[in-house]
């Protein structure tokens, strides 16, 4: 039996004692490409953010390729990929420097940055279009080709885990279709993909599931809701039986303050 990336049993997170999710079971197979979509303050964010140990779970069981979170220590295996605002983070850095970065989980500490290293991030830079831009400072680029930037940082660090939290968000078409590009890419060479997204643009032909939430629970998971899935698609999903049998569960905001955690590679946004 094939040991699956991702896969949470029971799953429940409470904010200030108040339930945000309640009752999450998730698996995610090798090489699928999950989008995780809902309305704002559904509990997608806060999903991903447990499933990445920047949440802690108040129950259930949390495996990353079969090994209990606690015991977990591979991180080099998973890349996370928080909303734009990580990027630049008010610090002068160039655009190799940040994607350079993604690298120090393949390093020992203080040890020079090796051939491999090098070829790493540029290979990223690559996957992601912005080879020409390495030595230009990362708040010159646009909102996103900064999005493609982190991108890159996850990649250049290699794993077989990818999260993404709503990488399009707040990005122009032509910067949605060169990160639906770069995703493409992982996803042909065969990485695994959990997207939070609250639609998808032109990132819908490469979804294999989609997982719906809403009031913290899960209320479909299944076949892609369509090339063209958004927010009325979502919406259609709440006036019929799902799958999990949740019909109007009451929303809860997804606001959480920022917690440090071994993925954290910059301050992500607490809303979903």
């Amino acid at each position: 039996m094939q040991v699956r990336p991702v896969h949470l049993t029971g799953g429940s997170v409470a904010i200030a004692g108040r339930p945000i999710l309640r009752g999450i079971d998730l698996a995610v197979s090798a090489g699928e490409f999950v989008a995780l979509m809902g309305a704002n303050g559904s509990g997608k964010s806060t999903l991903v953010r447990a499933l990445t140990g920047l949440r802690p779970l108040g129950h259930g069981e949390l495996r990353l390729f079969g090994t209990p979170f606690a015991q977990f220590h591979d991180w080099q295996r998973i890349g996370f990929v928080p909303q734009r605002p990580g990027a630049a983070s008010g610090v002068p850095a160039s655009v190799w420097e940040v994607v350079a970065a993604g690298r120090l989980t393949r390093r020992r500490l203080l040890r020079p940055m090796s051939r491999e290293d090098r070829a790493a991030i540029h290979e990223a830079l690559e996957v992601v279009g912005l080879a020409d831009r390495a030595r230009d400072g990362v708040s010159t680029l646009s909102g996103g080709q900064q999005q493609r930037v982190l991108i890159a940082r996850a990649l250049a660090g290699r794993p077989d885990l990818f999260f993404l939290d709503e990488p399009t968000a707040g990005v122009d078409l032509a910067n949605q279709r060169a990160l639906a590009a770069s995703l493409g890419e992982l996803k042909s060479r065969g990485a695994t993909v959990v997207l939070v997204a609250h639609e998808l643009g032109p990132l819908a032909p490469l979804v294999d599931r989609s997982v719906v939430m809403r009031g913290g629970r899960i209320v479909y998971d299944g076949p892609p809701l369509g090339d063209h899935a958004g927010p009325a698609d979502v919406d259609l999903l709440h006036g019929h039986h799902h799958a999990h049998g949740v019909h109007d569960a009451p929303p809860h905001r997804d606001h959480a303050p920022h917690v440090a955690a071994p993925l954290d590679g910059g301050p992500t946004e607490g809303h979903p």
